[in-house]
């Protein structure tokens, strides 16, 4: 096994802007829940740092967890000597990271449906769950500085991504009610932000990108809001387009910029990232001019969309700058 690349981007997620910004909102409201039971005197329950998932208790257990703190599955079977052995290792992971990632732990024969959902190819596997989002780690039993050296990966980008720190665990300790505290009214950047969001959740695609344009025009460096309106741009550039004929349009005629970038806002959507770069890549060498910064400007867009530190968007800019210089 060797550590991944964390990047967070291995597929394109239309609904990541939205998981990210919610994030950090759903921390917040969980933590601030607690604190209140704490104040009222009522029991807060533990937190344990390993739990048994089933497909019932998969929404709440990891779906729901996961917007609070990294949440590691591993998929394992009886008759597998070697995730058991994983899964032993994890476990004691899970305590020395003290609430840094929770593990959740699944019995494949058990939960079928889980098994079938994350296209688990064999046991011991290893996967990863931050703001609703799955990604594989890795597979098969590996040694343990390889596989802190992916939980370190994996908490960072949490981190960096999202903005998702577990709160620290003692795992010896009983849990102790927390103080209470006023919950922190949203500053006018987060409302804005989350109007754009509520926007593009109901389909108004053409609000969403005018929102999320207000956002920039008054802090054009926002991340978020940057990645929310190429979305949205994109989403809308797609909208009622008769799939089957663009491509149709797009094969018979080459030199048809229009029809090139139209296939290639399709491909994106549809998750071939490669197909959609190279597309836009020999269309720049087919083109000059007006038509040739039009498909530059378009590509450096849909780099946006999958994220810059993507292998397949730094391996396109590489191809780019062939064709440009």
């Amino acid at each position: 096994m060797q550590p991944r690349n964390m990047s967070m981007s291995g597929v394109v997620d239309l609904a990541a802007v939205k998981a990210a910004s919610e994030a950090k909102a759903k921390a917040e409201q969980a933590r601030a829940q607690r604190q209140e039971a704490g104040a009222a005197g009522a029991a807060v329950p533990a937190s344990p740092l390993v739990i048994e998932v089933t497909e019932e208790t998969f929404e709440s257990d990891v779906l729901q967890r996961s917007t609070e703190v990294p949440v590691v599955i591993s998929f394992w079977a009886d008759q597998a000597e070697q995730s058991k052995q994983l899964n032993t290792v994890l476990e004691r992971l899970a305590g020395e990271y003290r609430g840094r990632f929770v593990l959740a732990t699944a019995d494949v024969y058990a939960n079928q449906l889980l098994f079938q959902q994350f296209q688990v190819q064999g046991v011991p596997a290893v996967f990863a769950v931050i703001a609703g989002q799955a990604m594989p780690l890795f597979q098969g039993l590996a040694p343990e500085d390889q596989i802190t050296e992916v939980l370190d990966q994996l908490v960072a980008v949490a981190e960096q991504r999202f903005g998702i720190v577990g709160e620290e665990v003692d795992p010896g300790a009983a849990p102790e009610p927390a103080e209470a505290a006023p919950p922190r009214p949203a500053t006018p950047q987060e409302l804005a932000l989350g109007a754009a969001h509520d926007a593009l959740d109901a389909g108004d695609l053409s609000g969403a990108v005018q929102a999320y344009r207000n956002v920039l025009a008054d802090e054009p460096a926002n991340t978020e809001a940057k990645l929310g309106l190429a979305q949205a741009e994109l989403l809308l550039r797609v909208q009622g387009v008769d799939a089957g004929a663009a491509r149709q349009a797009a094969a018979d005629a080459p030199g048809d910029v229009q029809a090139q970038l139209t296939a290639a806002d399709l491909d994106l959507v549809g998750g071939h990232v490669e197909d959609a770069f190279g597309r836009l890549v020999d269309t720049v060498r087919r083109t000059a001019g007006d038509d040739r910064d039009a498909v530059r400007l378009r590509l450096l867009e849909l780099f946006e969309v999958v994220g810059p530190d993507d292998p397949r968007v730094v391996s396109a800019r590489t191809a780019l700058a062939r064709v440009l210089f």
